[in-house]
């Protein structure tokens, strides 16, 4: 396995994790709202795991994946919404949260996931960048990487199961763009490899 060093996808995202947590720190709040949002295979989940681990704020971050929420192949849209609704207004309120994971095999919402206000929460997935989550979000992030290495990472990483959507998903990913800009909205932009 080539090091960091030699990686050229792995060096962009240690020198974007060395970023953002620098515009965390920079907030000075308890509990920041930082959005990762990203075309599939961009390195989303690996910056998204980065960051918890160099978390600069006292308390734990709650991380939550989009791909926990979406309801399947066809529902971008639907999971920012509930994303928006049940983590992103409550926790700028400072409600409690609440998300269902969705049960990719039964095709159905499972067991919620309660998401403290007082504590940062930290969202990845594709579309989560859009007006109405850049009002609230306090970082935010767009990956930007070429075709050919998002989907070879991709997959790589979800193989056989991935391959039969891959192009079902990437026409909502271009309506997410095409819509909201993200790439415009960000306070961040990161070009990976």
């Amino acid at each position: 396995m080539p090091s960091r060093s030699d990686d050229p996808v792995a060096a962009a995202l240690e020198r974007a994790a060395t970023l953002i947590v620098d515009d965390i720190h920079a907030l000075s709040a308890a509990n920041p709202v930082v959005i990762l949002d990203g075309r599939s295979g961009a390195g989303k989940t690996t910056l998204a795991r980065m960051l918890v681990e160099r978390w600069p704020i006292v308390g734990r971050v709650q991380l939550v994946a989009l791909d926990s929420i979406y309801p399947g192949w066809d529902g971008l849209e639907a999971g920012v919404e509930h994303a928006l609704d049940g983590i992103l207004r409550p926790h700028g309120r400072g409600y409690l949260g609440e998300w269902r994971r969705w049960d990719w095999e039964r095709h159905a919402e499972a067991e919620s996931h309660a998401v403290d206000p007082s504590l940062g929460v930290l969202i990845e997935g594709s579309g989560i960048l859009t007006p109405k989550t850049a009002a609230i979000a306090d970082v935010r992030v767009w990956l930007e990487s070429g075709e050919a290495g998002r989907k070879a990472r991709a997959l790589n990483r979800d193989g056989e199961t991935y391959r039969p959507h891959w192009e079902r998903w990437a026409e909502q990913e271009r309506a997410h763009i095409a819509r909201d800009d993200p790439r415009a909205l960000a306070t961040r932009v990161i070009e990976i490899p």
